[in-house]
Parts: C-alpha cells; sequence; structure tokens
C-alpha cells in the first residue's frame, strides 16, 4: 500500500519551503534531496511570503527559536494557508521553556497546521500542558508502550480532532492519527536517538509526502514514518565495528536515497487502530 506515495515523491520532485534550526538544516535539506524532493531554506520575514508562495508546501521547526523568526512564522505559514499548501510544524522542545510552549500555542492560534509532528512530551504539552520534556528530548515517563498504546492513540485521535490536524507522535512506538483512524508503526532503531535530527529531517520528509500525495494525506504522513524507521533500521545493519553515531546518520540518508516502493512495502510494520 505505502510504494504508491512514495513513487508519488520521487515522480512530482515537491518543493518544500523550510523554516528550521540552525542545527540540523543541512540533514534537513538533504533528506529532502535523498527522498526526491527538492528543498528552500528561507526565514527572514522580508521574502518569506514570497519564497512559501512558489513552494509547494511548508516546514516549520522551532528547534533554535528566537524572535526574528517567529514574525516570519506566521507570515509563511499564513500564506501558505491562504495559497491551500499543506503545513507541516515541529514544535521541538514545547515544554522546555516559555517561549518555545508559548510560542508553538501562536503558531496553532494563527496557522491552520496540517501535520504536527513530535515526541509524546511535546504533543502532550501543545494539548493538554502535560508534557514532561527532557530539553527537546522525550521525558521516559510519557514514553509510548504496548501496555499504554491504547490510550495514547485515543490520545492522539482526541487531538486530532480538537486541532483538525493529522498528528505524528514519534518514537520508539510512532502513531500518526486524525480524527478517525491511527497507524501504529513498529519500524525504527533504538540508535536513531543518538544522532541529533532525525527528528526534524523526519518533519521535513512528512512534508515532502503530503505535497506529493494531498488526496491520502494521513497515508502520506504514515508512509513518511515507516520510511524513516526502515531507513534506520538498514542503515543499522550497514554499520561496520568502526562505525558511530556520524557514520550511521549519514547511513539513513543513503538509505532514503536508495530506498524503493517494494522495500517500503516488504519492511513497513504497522497496525491501524
Amino acid at each position: 500500500m505505502l510504494n504508491k506515495y512514495l513513487n508519488n515523491v520521487r515522480q512530482k520532485r515537491p518543493l518544500v519551503h523550510n523554516i528550521t534550526n540552525y542545527v540540523t538544516v543541512n540533514d534537513c535539506a538533504n533528506i529532502l534531496l535523498a527522498c526526491g524532493g527538492a528543498p528552500i531554506m528561507s526565514d527572514d520575514s522580508e521574502e518569506v511570503e514570497e519564497i512559501t508562495g512558489i513552494c509547494g508546501g511548508l516546514n516549520i521547526n522551532i528547534g533554535t527559536l528566537n524572535k526574528r523568526t517567529i514574525p516570519a512564522m506566521i507570515l509563511a505559514g499564513k500564506k501558505s494557508n491562504e495559497l491551500g499548501h499543506p503545513v507541516v510544524l515541529d514544535p521541538v522542545g514545547a515544554g522546555a521553556s516559555s517561549l518555545r510552549t508559548s510560542t508553538a500555542y501562536k503558531l496553532m492560534e494563527e496557522v491552520q497546521f496540517d501535520v504536527i509532528r513530535g515526541n509524546i512530551s511535546e504533543i502532550k504539552t501543545l494539548a493538554d500542558g502535560t508534557g514532561t520534556t527532557k530539553g527537546v528530548d522525550a521525558d521516559m515517563a510519557d514514553s509510548v508502550t504496548g501496555e499504554n498504546i491504547k490510550s495514547v492513540v485515543n490520545f492522539a485521535k482526541a487531538f486530532a480532532a480538537k486541532i483538525k490536524s493529522i498528528v505524528a507522535i514519534t518514537g520508539a512506538i510512532d502513531i500518526v492519527a486524525d480524527a478517525d483512524k491511527a497507524y501504529c508503526i513498529y519500524n525504527g532503531h533504538p540508535m536513531m536517538s543518538s544522532v541529533t535530527g532525525t527528528g526534524c529531517q523526519l518533519s521535513a520528509l512528512v512534508a515532502a509526502y503530503v505535497v506529493a500525495n494531498p488526496d491520502n494525506k494521513l497515508e502520506a504522513v504514515a508512509a513518511a514514518v515507516c520510511a524513516m524507521g526502515v531507513c534506520g533500521e538498514i542503515a543499522y545493519d550497514r554499520l561496520s565495528e568502526f562505525d558511530g553515531n556520524a557514520s550511521y546518520g549519514k547511513y539513513i540518508i543513503d538509505a532514503i536515497y536508495h530506498l524503493d516502493g517494494e522495500t517500503l512495502d516488504t519492511k513497513a510494520k504497522y497496525k491501524v487502530m
């Protein structure tokens, strides 16, 4: 089922505008190129409306938030809404500081997002202020497990219904949900948490998949999350005894570059709830 969403990205080569953080901006650009899309990075208020106007979608990431870029995020988001372009929000570290949390809330008030992707602590912070984030990482107390997955799925569906967006909660078990349906995804490898920016890259990847599959956004997001997890597994299998997390991060991008629809369908592990 998932291969057509990957193939649409390869065929349509979606151009994605990214207002993202300076820690992972290069990796986000490279993963968009690897999946078949194309990136533009622009965060100045003087040009973001013009830039987002020539793109197919927008990815907003608050990972290295500053007061200069907040107005640019809102301008670009509103312009994308006006044009009917998909918009993705990555609320990195929401709950870690009042600026991050209040900015995420403001963005959600001002911009209609098609997808909000974050870890469980970030999403819980946006939903009801109960997330217990540790910096930009989820707190173990919030983690999704086999024991609590039904309650987390119900939470994700309820939040998706409230904000009229797709909610993607990523971690050891990933949940991609709208108001009616959720994909529980079991791909990935623990070593992915040792590489800075895999979540940021995934948000960029999600944007490309949604732009290329506008009529099946929920499934497109699920396909992107599965693709990232599958490539995390493939990259781990490639490691030698001399490789570390730096090599692993590059191997993930290489795996995205070489991923085909048949491999994605064969290796994707998910169930629908």
